[in-house]
């Protein structure tokens, strides 16, 4: 197996499992409605920000690879449009696991020769430093969303 293989292997077990935490982003929001998506727990974020926060650096990966110019910045990567009802919810989570769908499949399509190039500039690292940073990141917030989904059904008697 190639690594640009075995990164789609990881963004693949991030999203829909099987991977080493044992929890996967499909996992983690099973049961998880709109209204429990939204709830703030003091000051954190929701769990539909970080859906969408997520998904947000997927997407902009996404774009390069697909040969678009990178456009996203840090200071928008919360910028979650309201989530008012189902319907939008499962927007979101249809454009979640559809830019899942295509990054792993673009990604296993890669030459190993692609991850060592240049992402966009040289300050930003190259493909595999994106790549696998995408992955520790999203990693590091499926945790929370872990946690709020534990905290809100716990305060709504659903524990």
């Amino acid at each position: 197996m190639n690594l640009a293989r075995q990164i789609s292997e990881q963004i693949k077990g991030f999203h829909y499992g099987p991977n080493a935490t044992g929890v996967n982003l499909k996992m983690a929001l099973d049961g998880v409605d709109w209204k429990m998506a939204t709830t703030r727990v003091d000051t954190l974020n929701s769990i539909a920000g970080l859906v969408f926060h997520i998904n947000y650096y997927v997407d902009a990966i996404l774009g390069v690879l697909k040969g678009k110019p990178l456009t996203a910045r840090d200071k928008y990567s919360f910028d979650l449009p309201p989530i008012k009802s189902r319907e939008d919810w499962e927007r979101l989570l249809s454009k979640v696991w559809r830019d899942a769908d295509e990054i792993i499949a673009i990604v296993a399509g890669l030459d190993d020769s692609k991850l060592a190039e240049v992402f966009v500039k040289e300050e930003y690292g190259n493909y595999y430093r994106n790549l696998t940073g995408m992955c520790e990141h999203s990693n590091y917030h499926i945790g929370q969303i872990s946690m709020l989904k534990k905290i809100i059904r716990e305060a709504s008697g659903q524990a």
